[in-house]
């Protein structure tokens, strides 16, 4: 059964089929990415340009036509943050819906942690414990647990693009500005450590997104990202242009003006959490939605 499942998201609409298969992980048969590039597209008032609704529309177009060229059998359409929280989210998906006859769904952020918790925890077979972090465009989703369901799954609005709008206007960035997102970051995450400092210490502590893919391989992780090895980065990122950062290892040009903005929060959530290191995973809200889904199918 070819399954497939579209993630619009802040910097690209990427559509994933996958070969499901009872008893075994789903079999990646095919990957598109087209460039939606939302960071610097939400206004003042919280709606998506004019701009941003037309590249979200042209990009759902060229991967739904990849969609139906494949005859997958089944699609979740998914429309991450950045157009979920945006003030005029009906107009996008109604701009969307009438070129391509797809109708855009969306996860509240709490959902979206759950439903990668799930997805991280089959990947790892962690059945030990886990903690969860998750740093997207708009938000970060933190999830932790023992069992198949975490125990607390949050939403918080600490995303890298978002970040990058509210406190890092310039590149290179000054120190001031890094100190000033470094505190933010702390006062929105320090109830969610106050409650995971009462709990069991996990075994898994994983790190899921690109932010956290491309931070473990600056840093020259192999898979883990070692807090102390990031935190010597920060400095040399602050110092760099969009495009010099663009030619680091493992930087997309697309996302290279936020990646200060993700390193920053890293670094502040591993240290309110009490983090040296955590692994990085493959798997993640995608993949949770595809297992979710032939879950459902099969009855």
């Amino acid at each position: 059964m070819l399954l497939a499942v579209l993630d619009v998201g802040s910097n690209s609409a990427h559509l994933q089929i996958v070969q499901a298969r009872r008893g075994r992980p789903p079999r990646p048969v095919y990957r598109l990415k087209a460039p939606t590039l939302l960071a610097e597209e939400v206004t003042a008032d919280g709606a998506l340009s004019p701009d941003g609704v037309e590249r979200v529309v042209e990009a759902v177009t060229c991967t739904i036509e990849a969609f139906r060229r494949h005859e997958a059998e089944d699609l979740i359409p998914l429309a991450t943050a950045t157009i979920r929280d945006a003030t005029n989210n009906t107009e996008i998906c109604r701009r969307v819906r009438e070129a391509t006859g797809v109708q855009l769904r969306s996860l509240t952020g709490e959902d979206e942690a759950r439903v990668t918790f799930e997805a991280v925890r089959r990947w790892h077979a962690a059945t030990e414990g886990l903690w969860l972090l998750d740093i997207g465009g708009m938000s970060m989703e933190i999830a932790a647990g023992a069992g198949p369901e975490p125990d607390l799954a949050v939403s918080l609005p600490v995303g890298s693009g978002r970040l990058t709008r509210q406190f890092l206007p310039e590149h290179p960035a000054g120190r001031d500005a890094v100190e000033r997102l470094r505190r933010h970051v702390r006062g929105v995450v320090k109830p969610v450590a106050r409650e995971l400092a009462r709990a069991k210490r996990p075994r898994s502590v994983v790190g899921t997104s690109k932010t956290f893919k491309q931070l473990a391989l600056l840093t020259g992780g192999d898979g883990k990202l070692e807090r102390r090895a990031l935190r010597r980065w920060l400095p040399r990122l602050a110092a760099m242009s969009p495009r010099e950062r663009a030619q680091l290892p493992g930087v997309a040009a697309a996302r290279a003006r936020q990646l200060l903005a993700g390193a920053v929060t890293a670094v502040t959530v591993m240290e309110a959490l009490d983090l040296r290191s955590l692994d990085v995973c493959p798997w993640a809200l995608r993949e949770g939605l595809l297992l979710r889904r032939y879950a459902e199918l099969r009855g």
